[in-house]
Parts: C-alpha cells; structure tokens; sequence
C-alpha cells in the first residue's frame, strides 16, 4: 500500500533496528551505497563543495575540517576525499554514525590511502571542535520532527563555515519507481522495503523552511533548493 505522501511518514525502517546483525547491515550498506553512484546521490553535496571552494570559504592554510553525520558506509566522504585530492585541497574527514556496525562497515570499505575517521557516537552527545563544515546525506528523514529541529540547531551551532543536508524529496514517482526498481535489480531485502519508506518520511521545501524557521534561522539564512534526481537539498554558508 502507498502510504499517504501529503505528509511525512512515520513508518520505521527496518536497517534502524538495534537487532539487525552486522552482516545484514554491511550488505545492506553496500547496495544503498551503489544505490547512491545509480542516482547521482553525492553531485549536490560535491557541488557545495566546489561552491566553497571557488567563494573562498575552506580554509587555505589548513585543512578543513568536515564532519559527516549518519555517515553509514562512508560512501560520501570517500567521494568528497576524492574530490579534494584532484584539487588539491587539505581536508580533515570525520564519520558520526550512532550504529557500531557502521563504522567497521565503513573502515573495512575504505582503501589505505584515504584517510577518514569513523566514530560511533550519538551526533547529539557528540562533542565537535573547531569544525569547518557539517554535512549529512541521506540522514535527516530518518528524525521525527523535533529532532530534525535539534539536529538542524546542532549543525548550527557547531559548523563554523556553514553546513549542507543532501536528502529526498517526498514524491509519488520515485517512490514507485524506486520499488520497482529495486526489485529488479535484487537489492538487499531491506534495501527493497527501506527505500520507498525513506521517500515516504523525506521532504517537501515547505518541510523544511518550517523546520528551519522552528530552529530559528532566518528565512535567508539557509538555501532550499531541488536536484535531479529527486533531492532535496538545503545548504547554509555562513558569513555568505
């Protein structure tokens, strides 16, 4: 059944229980993450990347420090690793996910020459200093609203350039097309079952402008802006 998508859902997933094991949640990690390469998931994130980069923002004499929080298989950071090693750019990557399988997933996934942190903590009792810039992909619809507005006053607080949230857009096509596709494609079970309810508890722009005006951000402070395929993407540069 098509759950109703006027709203958020409140529909669990099934790789968010403390019973899954660590295989099932490796391979789980391991089809979202090719998933991700499939539908461009990391270009909005690089393109903050790159827009901090041409404006000036990252530091220059220093790396700059980054903190993905829900970082799961360490996907996105290996991605932004990348692309700062074809410019030349100085960074300082840290991986926060609360589940302890994420991190050995993701540090078995990560060759020896990329050098990321990958930390089990709350992103909450997580005590962050001196960072740069705070990112999370594919993180925020898993909160229900208040801690979305906790998480969003986090990043905040605690990211001294600015922050960006890569996620979904609630909508009734992908939400189809992405079941059908997984099928066909075999994906990991739960990957079949937790990608349609991830589209059903993302977002729309209204979403978030309230969420952001809840946390007390100007309504300029932060951008709100759509990507292809079906993102929602909401980026904050501090100072500009």
């Amino acid at each position: 059944m098509t759950p109703d998508l006027s709203r958020r859902s409140d529909l669990a997933e099934l790789m968010d229980s403390d019973e899954t094991d660590f295989a099932t949640f490796r391979d789980c990690l391991a089809d979202l993450a090719k998933v991700n390469t499939l539908t461009l998931a990391y270009r909005p994130t690089l393109q903050f990347f790159d827009r901090l980069a041409k404006t000036g923002h990252l530091p220059m004499s220093r790396a700059a420090t980054i903190v993905d929080v829900g970082s799961g298989f360490g996907d996105m950071l290996r991605a932004i690793d990348r692309w700062a090693k074809r410019r030349g750019i100085k960074i300082d990557l840290t991986g926060v996910d609360r589940n302890p399988w994420s991190a050995r997933a993701a540090t078995a996934a990560t060759g020896r020459g990329q050098v990321i942190r990958f930390v089990t903590a709350d992103v909450f009792d997580f005590p962050p200093r001196g960072v740069d810039i705070v990112i999370g992909s594919l993180f925020a619809h898993h909160l229900d609203e208040a801690a979305l507005v906790r998480f969003v006053s986090w990043m905040e607080t605690n990211a001294e350039v600015g922050w960006f949230v890569n996620d979904l857009h609630r909508h009734p096509l992908p939400f189809h097309l992405f079941r059908a596709f997984s099928r066909a494609m075999r994906f990991h079970r739960f990957v079949q079952h937790d990608g349609p309810v991830s589209i059903a508890r993302a977002f729309e722009a209204a979403d978030w402008r309230r969420t952001l005006a809840v946390a007390g951000l100007p309504a300029t402070a932060a951008e709100v802006r759509r990507a292809f395929p079906f993102r929602l993407c909401v980026s904050r540069v501090k100072g500009g």
